[in-house]
């Protein structure tokens, strides 16, 4: 076994992919305070780390606007002199307010008031539009350059990138940047040319007093210049907290029928919760700062009141100050300057994050690139020998471990080559290298490495005369036909993932016609054709996500004619053909050895039966060849390892003397076809949307443990309500002053003013308090809300039956972004921004009541023409911002899916050079959101503006009444003041409330998703069953169809595994075979028949349980990023160290685990990239071994081993098997002729059935279907 410690895929940079280490229930309290330690310790260096790579700063914020065009400039012009002119209106307001105040008898004025307001409506309008136009263009070109960035880096760079990283990047991060440069670009400009102009006007009417009441702004900018870094650097790890909290949902949900399978739900919520109570435990930590912010700033503003009207009054006894309307003036200037940098600080925090998340971005944009430039034909001809010469390698995540070691090699032209050996001997580095996914130069970090014990790179590998780092890219790609072990199949139909192989030839641009005739040949010769006709749409077919609709030996087929269908010079099969049935393999085989002809052709081959006809046989063990030659040859040297290897997979063939390969009848062999897998469950949705009010009542009843903080910040929003009709009040009786007081007493004056100054000191306290309550409370109250909901939804998701995610609206990238968004919504309205709703509603209220006692004439007129406005503009705003956003939400979900797809593919995509054509549909389907966003924010906008308008009209409207009926006598100033300040003030705060229309919209929305998406049973229900031993498995009259088909996959298929027997299931691919794997693990419900369990329906048994007596190990090895021992233990609870260790000697791993030097405490990265196929598989079994269970379901379970490592595994579960029911589902058959039943499935259209059974003795007897399918594996002829 010493060669496995050979990896043959890079490893993640140790520590990238950290395991929470709270996954173990019940830690003492001081290991506790050890985890949280270690916890701080890897949040702190991951955010210095962070900051190194992605160091925000405003130069990113302004690159961002370098992916615009001219025209975009255009419109960012328009939209910023349009924000900025509706920002200087309200000042200039301001002068007419004071001058009002000073010679009230001037109601002219106000029909110029009214003029402007409707004129800032206006332009505001056009300024919402260009920035919203302009942000979605630049949020979508930097998405467009991210991807293409991310396709030229070296396959050994994207390794590096921890799970789910570069898609979490091009949704959240891309959606992070727009909010930046849209909207809030336009709030920012607008709200700082009215701090500007505010400022002008201020100084203009007296520098004195303006110079004084600026003074509250120092201790603001002060106050800021402490909070902010601080809540930036706290709001970094909450970001990363949630990151490792999505990285792990990503990986489960992607591979959430092992997480199920092994009853791992449990196990991976709490190492979910984990991370979620990290992000809970830092998002409280904001909370204070929040308040700090909040209740300071407002002290300020109020104390400023009592600062401007004290001092106001000494410069006006002084005759410094001709009228109180200056005073007014400058104290309405300045208190817009210090009330608009709150507007200020939530655009100049999404700028901030627009920054960071652009950081992120340009992190990958401005990495450099493999370069892609060299010979081509005609300068190189491909028809030549592929050398290796000397090859030493070692990954550069894992630059001490040799992988090849002076590996010498040389493929001919025109000939089949074949290489063997034991799992991680180095044979899948060979393809890497000839496809130059890796170079044989030291990269990235590593070349400036100094560890001695580094592997010294080195050798060439020449294709003729010229190294293939001399070669293009693009151009040496093309040249290739690859076919990986694990294919990945495009979320597209069956013809356009065949037609992708065409890409850099001379039918990539050719007609439709030529083109289908090409992939029809293609597919007839890979034998996918039998399968694709008989669908009803053919060739037309949509595969789903990962190809999810196709079994594995159908997408292996469809990826073997994307290989041929170009003709290439140089074929690669990866065990090509190992997913592959008998029948099905010994077609493709004569069909590849048809392409192969005058092809430089290398195949890696676990099933030696595929590479007898081999020209050369290369033999690799540790990184060297250690021999090589025909079959023939080697097959004669009975001490050599390819004849152990031969001999390990010969099939015993009985006396039987009959050599002669029959056709295949009709009726036994005709494939079944399993092309639909979405067996959608057929449960009645009977959920009920649930609006604003009630999805939020349900979501505040079910957190009612956390009402107290509802409770204060409710108590807070009120203190902060309250200031609103509270200033009015004090404000008129202040101007008041100088009409109760003439021109000599200025000692009544100044005691008057003093008196009404120090109760604006006592209302300033009053209102900080408020602020740092209602900022304190509302985080604390939003962090615990969305953080339980981020857990529950994430439960729920993983508890819900495989049909649902079988849906193509439930795909991984989709719930998985919705994971991540969702709650985010809930905490973003829930936070201070409902506090401000509480204080708008509560202001709104008090303001009406207050303004009707002192005047109900001037109240009503302002109140009920503005606000019916008001409320009526608004409703139609939160209307189009609820589709504006669903338009946002479905179409850049759809591209951001893709995108995510194409990454998670990008080996394949870098093979079939696809990055241009991937890069184009992208760009297409983010065009076609351009589109449909612009043409739906022209209304929104519009909507949008007048809202905003509406305030305005209101102010002018009742300056123009208040002043006639002042000059009537029938107010006096005071009346008009209070009830002008506080309407004004009132419908204000009604605007601020609808203005939360957008948040309400997406925020109700998520709320819905995560009420009906967390509603699922945990399995718990049912008939208790254990077992003691095997089981009896029968299936009687069992019907099954996939809910989208009309092609039924069994109709009354019946079979009995008795007790203890060892089972094996073959036949065609499609047959059922993985089918009769799921409906075992009760992923899918029976529509007919039943399946029994000891007698007992297990539709009636306790489904946990019953999944605690099953161990499966899949096809394709599913492992998660966290530790060796953690992935073996995946939903076991109580094993010994001594039964891992067991569990892995038996799987043939233990002394390659044990050669690593953290052994089992080894981080294997994500998906477990740091092991090699074979490795990866043998994990999976010693995770099936160690669950000690009554029934193993085996489906091609060392498909990815070496014969040697095979046929030990495999004596390892006949032996595990004693006592224990075993099904296996294989195609090597030479791994099942120890079974005590073989089902030979097959059938037509009406459903597969068993065609024969009985033991592989008596199957050869009847020399019937399986007699053939021997004879087809023999490797003895």
């Amino acid at each position: 076994m010493g060669s496995s410690k050979d990896l043959e895929t890079p490893a993640a940079e140790k520590g990238s992919t950290a395991v929470a280490p709270a996954v173990t229930p019940a830690a003492p309290a001081a290991g506790q305070d050890a985890v949280i330690k270690a916890t701080e310790l890897e949040v702190e260096s991951a955010l210095e780390k962070d900051e190194e790579h992605t160091n925000a700063s405003f130069a990113h914020f302004i690159r961002i606007f370098s992916y615009g065009k001219p025209w975009d400039f255009v419109f960012l012009a328009a939209g910023a002199a349009a924000a900025m002119g509706a920002g200087i209106t309200l000042p200039l307001m301001n002068i007419v307010f004071g001058n009002l105040i000073g010679d009230f008898s001037n109601a002219a004025s106000m029909d110029v008031a009214t003029l402007s307001e409707v004129l800032a409506g206006a332009i505001n309008k056009n300024a919402q539009f260009c920035f919203r136009f302009v942000g979605t263009r630049l949020s979508a070109a930097i998405r467009l350059d991210y991807l293409r960035a991310l396709f030229k880096q070296s396959i050994s760079e994207l390794d590096k990138l921890p799970s789910g990283q570069a898609a979490q990047t091009i949704t959240g991060g891309a959606n992070t940047l727009q909010i930046g440069i849209t909207d809030k670009l336009g709030t920012l400009l607008q709200f700082s040319a009215m701090i500007l102009s505010a400022f002008i006007v201020a100084f203009k009417y007296s520098w004195q007093l303006t110079l004084v009441t600026s003074s509250v702004l120092l201790g603001i900018i002060v106050l800021f210049g402490f909070v902010i870094p601080v809540w930036l650097k706290s709001q970094k790890a909450v970001d990363y907290a949630n990151g490792k909290a999505t990285s792990i949902a990503s990986e489960a949900i992607g591979a959430v029928r092992m997480i199920v399978a092994c009853g791992a739900e449990g196990r991976v919520a709490k190492k979910h919760s984990y991370w979620v109570g990290e992000a809970r435990r830092r998002g409280l930590r904001q909370s204070p700062l929040l308040g700090a912010q909040l209740g300071p700033t407002f002290l300020c503003v109020f104390a400023d009141y009592a600062l401007t009207f004290w001092y106001g009054v000494k410069l006006y006894n002084e005759g410094h100050i001709d009228s109180v309307g200056t005073i007014l003036i400058v104290l309405m200037s300045v208190l817009i300057s210090v009330m608009s940098l709150g507007s200020v600080i939530a655009p100049l925090n999404a700028a901030t994050k627009s920054a960071a998340a652009a950081a992120e971005f340009f992190a990958i944009i401005d990495k450099p690139t493999l370069s892609r430039d060299g010979l081509s034909d005609p300068a190189v001809l491909t028809a030549d020998d592929i050398k290796f010469e000397n090859v030493t390698f070692a990954y550069p995540t894992r630059p001490h471990v040799k992988v090849l070691d002076g590996f010498n090699a040389v493929f001919q032209k025109g000939k089949l080559t074949a290489i063997v050996g034991p799992s991680g001997s180095g044979k899948s580095t060979i393809v890497g290298l000839i496809e130059r996914w890796y170079n044989l130069t030291p990269e990235g970090e590593d070349v400036e490495s100094e560890k001695s014990d580094n592997v010294q790179l080195g050798g060439t590998i020449k294709m003729g005369d010229h190294a293939l780092d001399d070669m293009n890219l693009k151009y040496w790609r093309s040249q290739i036909g690859l076919v990986q072990q694990e294919p990945f199949i495009f979320n597209d139909s069956i013809y356009a993932n065949v037609a992708y192989g065409l890409v850099g030839t001379e039918w990539e641009d050719a007609e439709e016609s030529v083109k289908r005739a090409r992939v029809k040949e293609a597919c007839e010769e890979s034998f996918a054709d039998e399968y694709i006709t008989r669908l009803p749409r053919s060739y037309d077919t949509e595969v789903g996500e990962s190809g999810m609709k196709l079994s594995g030996g159908q997408r292996q087929r469809l990826a073997i004619a994307r290989a041929i269908v170009k003709r290439p010079q140089i074929l690669i099969f990866d065990e090509a053909t190992s997913s592959i049935d008998v029948r099905g393999e010994r077609i493709v085989q004569a069909a590849l050895d048809r392409v192969a002809k005058d092809r430089t052709t290398i195949t890696i081959a676990h099933r030696l039966s595929t590479i007898k006809k081999a020209d050369k046989i290369i033999v690799v063990a540790k990184g060297k060849v250690v021999e090589q030659g025909s079959h023939e040859e080697l097959v004669k040297n009975e001490d050599g390892v390819y004849h152990n290897l031969v001999h390990a997979q010969q099939i015993i063939m009985g006396n039987t003397k009959e050599w002669e390969i029959e056709e295949d009848s009709t009726e036994s062999l005709q494939a079944t076809e399993v092309s639909e897998k979405i067996a959608v469950q057929t449960k009645v949705d009977t959920y009920v949307q649930k609006d604003v009010f009630r999805s939020f009542g349900v979501l505040l009843f079910e957190n009612r443990r956390h009402l107290p903080w509802l409770f204060l910040t409710i108590l807070g929003s009120l203190g902060g309500g309250a200031a609103v009709p509270i200033t009015a009040f004090l404000m008129a009786n202040v101007i008041s002053v100088f009409s109760d007081y003439g021109p000599d007493d200025v000692q009544g004056m100044s005691n008057a003013s003093q008196t009404w100054a120090l109760a604006f000191v006592y209302l300033a306290i009053g209102v900080g308090v408020s602020y740092f309550v209602m900022g304190w409370c509302a985080n604390s109250l939003s962090v615990h809300v969305a953080n339980t909901y981020r857990q529950q939804y994430f439960e729920g998701v993983v508890h819900k039956p495989i049909g649902f995610f079988d849906q193509e609206d439930n795909s991984t990238g989709t719930l998985v972004s919705r994971l991540s968004s969702d709650p985010t919504q809930l905490q973003e309205l829930m936070g201070t921004n409902m506090g401000f709703v509480y204080i708008a509603i509560s202001s709104l209220t008090a303001c009406v009541i207050l303004s009707l006692v002192i005047g109900w004439k001037l109240a009503l007129v302002a109140l009920v023409a503005a606000l019916p406005l008001t409320f009526t503009a608004g409703f139609y705003r939160v209307r189009y911002e609820i589709q504006f956003e669903k338009l946002n939400s479905d179409v850049f979900a759809e591209s951001s899916k893709f995108a995510s797809e194409a990454f998670g593919a990008v080996r394949t995509v870098a093979s079939l050079t696809l990055e241009d054509k991937i890069c184009q549909r992208y760009e297409d389907l983010l065009n076609h959101h351009l589109y449909q966003s612009r043409m739906k924010s022209r209304y929104s906008t519009l909507v949008f503006a007048l809202s905003d308008s509406i305030n305005m009209l209101c102010m002018a409207l009742t300056f123009w009444y208040g002043g006639r009926l002042q000059v009537s006598g029938e107010y006096d100033i005071k009346q008009f003041i209070i009830i002008y300040s506080a309407v004004i003030q009132g419908s204000e705060a009604a605007g601020q409330w609808m203005s939360f229309g957008p948040n309400v919209a997406q925020a109700t929305a998520a709320a819905n998703r995560i009420l009906k998406l967390r509603e699922v049973g945990t399995g718990d229900s049912g008939k208790s069953f254990k077992a003691d031993g095997g089981v009896e498995i029968q299936f009687k009259d069992v019907q099954y169809t996939y809910p989208t088909r009309d092609l039924p996959i069994f109709e009354n298929l019946n079979m009995t595994i008795k007790k203890g027997q060892f089972a094996a299931l073959v036949g065609p691919s499609g047959c059922g075979k993985s089918t009769i794997i799921s409906l075992l693990e009760q992923f899918y419900d029976v529509q007919g028949g039943s399946i029994l369990i000891d007698g007992q329906d297990v539709s009636e048994l306790n489904v946990k349980e019953y999944r605690k007596t099953m161990s499966l190990v899949a096809q394709e090895a599913t492992l998660f990023q966290g530790t060796i021992k953690e992935n073996i233990l995946l939903g076991v609870d109580n094993a010994t160290d001594e039964e891992v260790f067991k569990a892995c000697r038996e799987a043939e791993i233990h002394d390659f685990i044990e050669s690593l030097p953290d052994g089992y405490g080894t981080d294997i990265g994500s998906k477990g990239v740091a092991l090699s196929g074979g490795q990866k598989q043998r994990i999976s079994i010693a995770r099936a071994l160690v669950r000690n269970p009554q029934v193993l379901l085996l489906d091609e379970a060392t498909s990815s081993l070496d014969s040697e490592s095979e046929k030990l595994i495999q004596a390892a579960f006949e032996k595990a098997g004693k006592g224990r029911t075993m099904v296996v589902v294989a195609h090597r058959l030479a791994t099942i002729q120890n079974a005590d039943v073989i089902f030979v499935l097959g059938g037509g259209a009406g459903g597969a059935r068993v065609l024969e059974k009985g033991s592989h003795a008596e199957l050869l007897g009847k020399k019937g279907v399986y007699y053939q399918m021997c004879q087809s594996q023999a490797l003895d002829r």
